[in-house]
């Protein structure tokens, strides 16, 4: 027996008693006992400090071509791609639900796919499309689009490619007719995704000219280059395409400081909102830029995060309504306004 065994022999002969002496747990706290008001259900609901409700809810929603369609996407279970006659009736639900707004993406077809995303010009595209037919049947709901040109171009990068590079300035160009092309079809809100310089301040100056002063800008400021996009690359039919990787425009994950100065340039430009994304690896993001600015902020439950929560609870792993619930008041408690989220229309029936 070596002299370890020996201590541990001894340890276990001897146990610790409980100790009869010293401080109280009452003079250690000095009287505060934190635990009082955790000591039922009602009493802590009267002092939680996050709520979530379904005013806090955007659903996106995927389009496809066609009529009466619906196509579930493999690698998000629960989550489909509509027809627009279908997206309508979607609509409908999520106004019946409470939900404030949804989000559009489309899946273009690949016969209209090039290297420019050239349809993305289109006034009758599949997005432009899917507004106007929801918004003339659900008028109270807000449809909120993105004209990022990844759906739309044969590379799968959000802007336009020439030898090998994503040109800044005449992807601004072509974004910001397209979000005219937005406005005329009754989006509300205009979100670009893409991460080009100056896309915000191009963007704001022609809806104006136009006299789409009353459409906001809700700017995708904080878009890190994450590897938690992939099911969504595959519910818009980019996953195949992509032609390298976003980093020349998409913010590194390690930065902060470099997200607040976007942000910063962002609202200079006329930003009205501000979206994190991804969202749960990046709630300091969201914190720090409430904190700084006090603007209206979002964040998108990306589709890796709500792919894992799915595929956990089909493994038994977690609870999946839990998880779903925590995941979802994190955001408020970092300060979100609203959350874009697969799993709006679950938790809004909870709610």
């Amino acid at each position: 027996m070596n002299k370890f065994s020996r201590t541990a022999s001894t340890a276990h002969a001897a146990p610790f008693a409980p100790a009869d002496a010293g401080r109280s747990v009452d003079e250690i706290t000095g009287g505060r006992r934190m635990r009082r008001m955790r000591k039922a259900d009602w009493s802590r609901r009267l002092v939680q400090e996050s709520h979530l409700t379904v005013d806090d809810l955007i659903w996106p929603l995927f389009l496809i071509e066609g009529e009466n369609r619906e196509e579930p996407v493999a690698a998000m279970p629960g989550v489909a791609r509509y027809s627009v006659d279908l997206a309508v009736k979607q609509a409908e639900r999520m106004a019946r639900l409470g939900i404030p707004a949804i989000a559009t993406f489309p899946n273009i077809d690949r016969a209209k796919r090039d290297e420019a995303g050239s349809h993305s010009l289109d006034a009758d595209n599949l997005i432009n499309r899917a507004t106007r037919a929801i918004k003339a049947a659900v008028p109270e709901i807000g449809i909120i689009t993105d004209v990022a040109l990844d759906p739309f171009t044969s590379h799968g990068h959000d802007g336009i490619l020439r030898d090998g590079e994503i040109v800044n300035d005449e992807t601004v160009a072509q974004i910001t007719a397209a979000a005219v092309g937005q406005a005329i079809a009754g989006a509300d809100i205009i979100a670009p995704s893409d991460m080009m310089d100056g896309r915000i301040g191009a963007i704001r100056d022609a809806l104006d000219r136009h006299g789409f002063q009353h459409v906001a800008i809700m700017s995708y400021a904080t878009k890190f280059a994450s590897a938690f996009y992939g099911p969504y690359r595959e519910a818009i039919g980019t996953g195949g395409l992509l032609k390298g990787d976003k980093k020349t425009y998409y913010i590194d994950p390690a930065n902060t400081d470099e997200a607040l100065r976007e942000a910063e340039q962002d609202l200079a430009e006329g930003a009205d909102m501000l979206i994190v994304k991804p969202g749960m690896p990046y709630l300091d993001i969201v914190r720090r830029l409430k904190d700084t600015f006090a603007m209206p902020t979002f964040a998108y439950q990306v589709s890796g995060e709500y792919s894992m929560i799915k595929a956990a609870a089909a493994n038994g792993w977690i609870d999946g309504d839990k998880a779903m619930l925590e995941s979802l008041l994190a955001f408020k408690r970092a300060g979100c306004d609203g959350i874009l989220t697969y799993f709006a229309p679950e938790v809004a029936e909870r709610l």
